[in-house]
């Protein structure tokens, strides 16, 4: 970017009056304004694609690690739709209760061998 101090834009402004003239001058810098405001947009219109354009690139990338992933084991979708319905009918498996706690039947686990009946127990 341009990098101008006070002191030149005071200068380049001075010559600018003198050029133009003090009737001028007014318009000039309003559409100096609009050519400044047009380029920032055409700046951000190209960063916003350029982005988009990345953005894109990574998400091929992920689709393509993806397939190659369902290459190396084209039986993954089969085993986890062999396991759902197990999972679905039993969500609480026996190994994963706390011990010493009552089952849904009413029966009681037991702990190291023996069972655990009750809080007394």
């Amino acid at each position: 970017m341009v990098d101008l101090s006070w002191s030149h834009i005071l200068i380049v402004l001075m010559v600018a009056l003198v050029v133009v003239g003090p009737k001028d001058l007014p318009r000039l810098m309003r559409m100096t304004g609009g050519w400044i405001a047009k380029a920032r947009g055409m700046a951000d219109q190209f960063r916003k694609s350029f982005d988009d354009m990345a953005r894109q690139s990574e998400l091929d990338e992920l689709r393509a690690e993806l397939e190659s992933l369902r290459h190396e084991r084209p039986l993954a979708e089969v085993d986890r739709a062999l396991r759902a319905p197990a999972l679905a009918s039993d969500p609480i498996t026996a190994s994963e209760r706390s011990p010493g706690v009552q089952t849904n039947d009413g029966s009681a686990e037991t702990i190291n061998g023996t069972v655990a009946n009750g809080p007394d127990a």
